[in-house]
């Protein structure tokens, strides 16, 4: 029970200090334990719907004037929960749509890429 004299008052706080130190060490632990993953190349989260090769056959099947509505039926969903079905309309368009970016500011991507490989060299420099 929660006294808000002096000695439940002390006992309280003091509690609540560890808690936070202890919130603040599991933080700091997954942090680097995320870091460590992404060092090795493995990144959280699902994988893609839509891979690189799918949509390259995109493309090219598009600039051979097919709709995307006839090229749909003929792509399959490699890895995931999804594997083996087809994917939908609305993420064949939306990796249109990524595609269509990276091409509209080529010299964006080139600068993430040359700041990630930055931040990558100076996390694995020795301090």
């Amino acid at each position: 029970m929660y006294d808000p004299s002096g000695p439940g008052r002390l006992l309280f706080g003091f509690f609540a200090a560890m808690a936070e130190t202890e919130r603040e060490n599991i933080r700091e632990s997954i942090l680097e334990g995320l870091d460590a993953a992404a060092r090795k190349g493995n990144h959280g989260g699902r994988p893609p719907v839509i891979t690189d090769d799918m949509l390259h056959t995109v493309l090219r099947r598009r600039a051979n004037g097919e709709t995307v509505e006839d090229i749909q039926p003929d792509l399959l969903i490699p890895t995931g929960r999804r594997k083996g079905q087809h994917p939908s309309l609305s993420s064949i368009y939306r990796a249109l749509a990524g595609h269509e970016k990276t091409q509209a500011y080529p010299e964006a991507v080139e600068t993430a890429h040359a700041d990630f490989a930055t931040l990558q060299q100076r996390d694995r420099s020795p301090e």
